[in-house]
């Protein structure tokens, strides 16, 4: 029997993966519990929430031994956020430097990353936070990583084809992540069968395909890349094949641009669009701009693709990309 789980649960859900305390991870599950609907198809679900909720209160009831690791949090920027993970030297450092204005450490040894460092890659109007990791290898993957993967809407995984054991590392750093909770995949989600297991939509990035001995190298590599996960080609020194992976970056975050119109203005603000998740609604941006303009909306008017130019609609209808809302309260 389907779960056909509400709009609400998934709201809850995507907070549970970006929770980053264990009192963030109990608000949200007792919200997905409230929401998920009651019938014999999500009794496993049922079940498998109260038992986390349960193990959640107990390690908060815990004393707390020791204070949480300086730069475990990061606050988001922009549109969403994605993660560059990999083994030593795959040039993760080098790739945020070419796509952010971020300026990290670079160098040819290994761990010169020895925090997660963060970055703001600009997309026509709006921007994207990339975040930047220490290495992982087959003895060292720091918790704050995994806590980064479950949290963001996108991994970009990096093979280094700088030398003949960038595909060994990358195997290390692949089992790693996908012995933890926090898992790399094909698109982001939570199982349904195991909650508390998230997976985090990841694309592979392979790099350095500027150097002399690269094609040999991705051919020898072959036997590691057995897992499915969509691939781009780069040189993030070079640089080359950035703008298409630039590109992916944006459309993993999967959001829409809205302007806003003041209704004693004649233009919209075009120069600070906030960014929603597809299928968010007028309600939602209300929300988003402040709790009492969602508490004292009345209608809204929009100039968009989906609809003549000034129609009025209500706090449910579904923004495109580039609307122009007028909220009226």
């Amino acid at each position: 029997m389907p779960a056909n789980l509400t709009l609400q649960y998934h709201k809850a859900e995507q907070a549970y993966r970006r929770a980053t305390t264990p009192q963030e991870e109990l608000d949200c599950l007792q919200l997905m519990l409230k929401e998920l609907p009651k019938h014999k198809g999500t009794d496993k679900m049922q079940a498998d929430l109260k038992q986390k909720i349960s193990r959640v209160k107990k390690e908060i009831s815990k004393p707390q031994k020791s204070a949480v690791k300086k730069g475990f949090r990061l606050q988001r920027h922009g549109a969403g956020r994605a993660v560059i993970v990999g083994g030593p030297n795959a040039g993760k450092s080098q790739l945020l430097a070419a796509l952010t204005n971020a300026t990290p450490e670079i160098a040819e040894y290994p761990f010169s990353t020895r925090e997660p460092q963060p970055g703001i890659m600009p997309w026509e109007d709006v921007v994207v936070q990339l975040v930047d990791t220490p290495p992982i290898t087959a003895d060292v993957f720091a918790p704050e990583i995994q806590a980064l993967i479950r949290g963001a809407e996108l991994v970009l995984f990096m093979l280094n084809l700088g030398d003949d054991e960038g595909g060994q590392e990358m195997q290390e750093a692949f089992q790693q992540i996908q012995n933890s909770r926090s898992r790399m995949g094909p698109e982001t989600c939570v199982d349904e069968e195991d909650i508390g297991l998230t997976y985090t939509q990841t694309i592979l990035v392979i790099n350095k395909v500027d150097l002399p001995e690269a094609n040999d190298r991705l051919e020898f590599f072959r036997d590691y890349l057995d897992f499915e996960l969509p691939t781009l080609e780069i040189s993030a020194l070079e640089p080359r094949g950035l703008e298409p992976l630039r590109k992916a970056i944006y459309e993993a975050m999967d959001v829409v641009r809205v302007y806003t119109k003041l209704p004693n203005k004649k233009e919209a603000d075009m120069a600070s669009p906030f960014t929603l998740k597809r299928g968010q609604t007028v309600l939602d941006l209300a929300e988003l701009i402040h709790r009492d303009v969602a508490k004292n909306f009345k209608s809204a008017r929009v100039w968009g693709s989906q609809m003549h130019d000034g129609s009025s609609v209500k706090g449910d209808y579904v923004l495109s990309d580039q609307d122009i809302v007028e909220l009226n309260s």
